[in-house]
């Protein structure tokens, strides 16, 4: 049975950072590096992570070069994808993982952790990354409308004399008018 949480896999040549979000899908936590060493102990131990924390979903990093393309790093990435789909319960969703790593570097610096620190922080922190931008993309978009109706006592309404002054002062498009707003017609 499919658990709720998310894992994110940001993997790498030596290493694989692993984050797991929260019950509720809101935030993401950096959660373990492991060191690669056999493909099938990597996806068994995936799978265990899987088990261990229920989740529902995992999510692996696409290393998509600057420009969108795939690049070289793809091709070792996407045979791992195929064994791991395969040996895993849950769904598997390729995401993009454009700048994560400079992301966390950026982040454990600023945080002033040590270089030998960060070595071992860097992955699990951009795997934390990738999954809270996927975790953003599933958030249902704002309501169109969130402000209540306006009252009818609550309506501005311009007199005639404020109108005549209005487009004498504003003569250009996107100019201001006297009253601090920006006309966007050509009349005023």
């Amino acid at each position: 049975m499919a658990g709720s949480r998310i894992l994110a896999l940001d993997y790498g040549t030596k290493r694989v950072g692993v984050a797991l979000s929260d019950e509720l899908g809101w935030t993401a936590q950096p959660l373990e590096t492991f060191e690669r060493r056999t493909l099938d102990r990597d996806v068994a131990h995936i799978a265990s992570l899987v088990a261990a924390h229920e989740v529902g979903r995992v999510v692996l990093g696409l290393p998509l070069q600057l420009d969108g393309r795939e690049g070289p790093a793809i091709q070792a990435m996407r045979e791992f994808a195929t064994r791991l789909e395969q040996g895993l319960p849950v769904p598997l969703v390729l995401w993009d993982e454009r700048m994560t790593t400079k992301a966390a570097e950026d982040l454990l610096i600023a945080a002033d952790v040590s270089r030998k620190k960060r070595k071992g922080a860097v992955d699990r922190v951009a795997a934390a990354i990738l999954l809270q931008s996927y975790l953003a993309s599933l958030e249902p978009p704002p309501a169109v409308r969130d402000w209540p109706e306006p009252q009818p006592d609550e309506l501005t309404v311009e007199s005639t004399h404020e109108a005549a002054d209005h487009s004498r002062v504003s003569a250009g498009r996107g100019r201001r008018t006297r009253h601090g707003r920006v006309s966007d017609d050509q009349m005023g």
